[in-house]
């Protein structure tokens, strides 16, 4: 392969680094993967997640004299007393004094709420069956799930401390009866897989690759779309100016082809390892690996198996894509007509990719995915998404990247005999039966 071939890759790779809207776009997206990575972060700090949340209740005197089991202020006080045992409580029940009737204790309560004194308040009311009363919880906000889920938990759990502390039993038996069940889960494989399970995966590996597999298959589908766009619009481009014109006496039109896809390919390449750098310094970063760390997840625990598999399909994937992208963008004479142009291409890589997103994430061993990983439009992101979540056969995953090299090496022959009939042909986008003809007599 002469210099023509390498002269193309650098000046298309050095062309588009150069350019202020590639710069300016891959700028923008590392600003906005480090916003979401932080996103949780950043809303705990303005919504003030890590203190604890004011519930309010009726301080009632008649019922904190009351020798029954079951009563507001006595439920409040334990209720207090199992958050106050958490390392960071999510809920702190604060007492609103009685005044006296149950429409002025209502309006007590809401005006609690307006002064921004207490964000909701609890209400108990008779229980119907058990002994214990019915509780409503009652804020402005709607929805709110994480408070009454929070409070159904910690009011099960004090109905049945103060059950069992009724009941005489010792301190060895309470702490029995209230300790915890260790429950384990562990991935194991039943044949001899293409994967590393082993003797099995703990659930933090198992959180691992699913989060590398999620990562994955969107840098993927982000390097092709990003890839494929800029390779046919940079080919329709030079048509439309005529620069292709002078490029084809200096350069064999196969040679200028895959000169770009490989040059466009440094490119991608340069901007999905700037993207990992981002991802891996904002999960680095303290409040991040503290939450990461609290799951057991870490860094470390990436499967290296997984990763030397993905970056396989990567590559495939790509380049199957690219001499697509390329063949399109050098039929179309306009760049006001590559976007209808490319749509079937970008519409067979949307598929694959919510296929495995909705579908394969949470099932990657249906038939749907065992099917999807042998078409090689969709096998990239089904079968990353098979080898992280489950063990697939090692013949499978070799059969689905021979079919892959095998459809890469037929698309690029048919890509390179249409780049080198198309490039040439000005116009009106050329029909099948025209493009046929230009690819015969260039044999």
């Amino acid at each position: 392969m002469n210099s023509s071939f390498w002269t193309v890759v650098g000046f298309t790779a050095k062309n588009k680094i150069r350019g202020k809207a590639f710069l300016i776009t891959t700028l923008i997206i590392a600003v906005i993967m480090s916003i979401v990575i932080n996103l949780p972060y950043l809303i705990s700090q303005f919504s003030g997640e890590g203190k604890p949340k004011p519930i309010g209740y009726l301080n009632s005197q008649s019922e904190s004299l009351s020798s029954q089991l079951f009563t507001s202020t006595r439920i409040a006080s334990m209720l207090n007393d199992y958050y106050a045992k958490q390392e960071k409580p999510e809920l702190k029940l604060v007492p609103i004094e009685d005044a006296g009737s149950a429409d002025a204790n209502e309006k007590a309560l809401k005006q609690a709420v307006a002064d921004d004194v207490i964000d909701g308040y609890i209400e108990f009311s008779p229980g119907k069956e058990s002994g214990f009363p019915a509780i409503t919880y009652k804020s402005e906000s709607l929805m709110e799930s994480k408070v009454s889920s929070s409070l159904s938990t910690a009011l099960q759990v004090v109905k049945m401390e103060a059950v069992i502390g009724g009941g005489g039993l010792s301190e060895e038996v309470k702490a029995l009866l209230t300790k915890p069940i260790e429950l384990d889960t562990v991935q194991i494989s039943t044949v001899e897989g293409a994967g590393s399970i082993g003797q099995g995966k703990t659930k933090e590996q198992q959180g691992m690759d699913f989060g590398t597999v999620y990562v994955i298959i969107i840098m993927l589908f982000m390097s092709i779309m990003i890839s494929g766009q800029m390779i046919a619009s940079e080919i329709t481009a030079e048509k439309s100016s005529r620069v292709m014109e002078i490029l084809i006496t200096s350069v064999a039109p196969l040679k200028a082809m895959f000169g770009k896809i490989f040059g466009m390919f440094l490119v991608v390449l340069l901007q999905m390892a700037l993207y990992v750098v981002v991802i891996i310094v904002n999960m680095t970063l303290p409040h991040n690996s503290d939450k990461l760390g609290d799951l057991g997840i870490s860094l470390s625990n990436i499967d290296p198996v997984l990763v030397t598999y993905a970056l396989v399909f990567f590559l495939t994937g790509y380049f199957l894509f690219a001499t697509l992208f390329a063949a399109v963008g050098s039929i179309v004479s306009r760049t006001e007509d590559l976007g209808q142009a490319v749509l079937p291409i970008t519409m067979l890589s949307l598929a694959g990719f919510y296929i495995c997103i909705f579908g394969g994430m949470n099932n990657p061993g249906s038939m749907l995915m065992k099917i999807c990983s042998f078409i090689p439009f969709f096998s990239p992101y089904a079968m990353v998404s098979r080898l992280g979540l489950s063990d697939p056969p090692l013949w499978q995953v070799w059969l689905s990247i021979l079919i892959l090299l095998a459809t890469i090496l037929a698309s690029g022959w048919l890509s390179a005999k249409i780049y080198r009939a198309g490039v040439l042909m000005y116009g009106k986008k050329p029909s099948l039966k025209e493009l046929g003809k230009a690819m015969r007599a260039y044999k």
